[in-house]
This record gives structure tokens, C-alpha cells and sequence, in this order.
């Protein structure tokens, strides 16, 4: 059985996709939540911020998340996923705490905005992610 061969392409165009719907994302929820502050004045500089945070975003969770899956999966057994939210709370306010690192006006004060945020950055993702042709965003 062959498996057939994607044109490099289209990886690229999904990728570019994905990023911009996490940005969209990181943007509504800088809109909605208290605690989360995107400090850049021009457009350009906030399209900037947040392309570039989103690009943090997925490296974080590419890396992280799935060592945190496997080490706490006691935890999300015991709280029936609950500990899911905690987690990507956490990794939020990570984000958050790496970007003001290395410069990028975006902040995340905490864990309380942190969770509400990691919530608004996953509903407004999969609401994309539903609007958008699977030819575009293979996932």
C-alpha cells in the first residue's frame, strides 16, 4: 500500500494557516481578558507581536505539552481531564512569560488570565479551524 505524497506546498500553506489562527486567537483573547495586555501601538507592531507569539505558542505546545501529557497522566485520569485546564493555563502564562523575555510587548499576569485566555485562544481555534476548508488546514 502507497501512501500517497503531499507537494511541500501545501505543509507550508497549512502551517502558515495554523499560525495565523492561533494570532487571531491570541487576539481575542487580549480583547476579552482582563490580565492579558498586548502593548504594542501600530498595527504592524501588534500583527508583528502576536504572529511571533503564536510561533511561541506552538513551539511550546509541541514540546512541552506532550512531556506534561505523559508525566501527569495519573492526574488527568484522577481529575477526568479536569487537569487539562490547569495544564494549559500553565502553558499560557509560560508563553506569556517567554515573550516578555525576549522582548515581545505581550504579557500574561498571571494564572487566572492565563487559564481564560488558554480557554479563549481553544474555542476561537476550533471555531477557525471549523470555517476553514480542510483543503487548506490539514490537521
Amino acid at each position: 500500500m502507497t501512501v500517497p505524497v503531499q507537494p511541500r506546498g501545501n505543509a507550508v500553506v497549512a502551517f502558515v494557516v495554523r499560525v495565523v489562527v492561533v494570532a487571531i486567537a491570541l487576539a481575542v483573547a487580549v480583547w476579552l481578558v482582563n490580565g492579558i495586555e498586548l502593548g504594542a501601538t501600530s498595527t504592524g507592531g501588534k500583527i508583528g507581536t502576536l504572529l511571533v507569539v503564536a510561533l511561541i505558542f506552538g513551539i511550546v505546545n509541541a514540546v512541552l505539552k506532550p512531556i506534561i501529557k505523559v508525566i501527569g497522566c495519573p492526574l488527568y485520569v484522577l481529575t477526568l481531564g479536569l487537569f487539562g485546564l490547569v495544564v494549559n493555563a500553565l502553558l499560557f502564562w509560560l508563553v506569556g512569560t517567554l515573550s516578555s523575555g525576549v522582548g515581545l510587548p505581550f504579557v500574561v499576569e498571571g494564572f487566572w488570565p492565563g487559564f481564560w485566555g488558554a480557554i479563549v485562544v481553544a474555542v476561537v481555534g476550533f471555531v477557525l479551524h471549523l470555517i476553514i476548508p480542510d483543503g487548506i488546514d490539514r490537521r
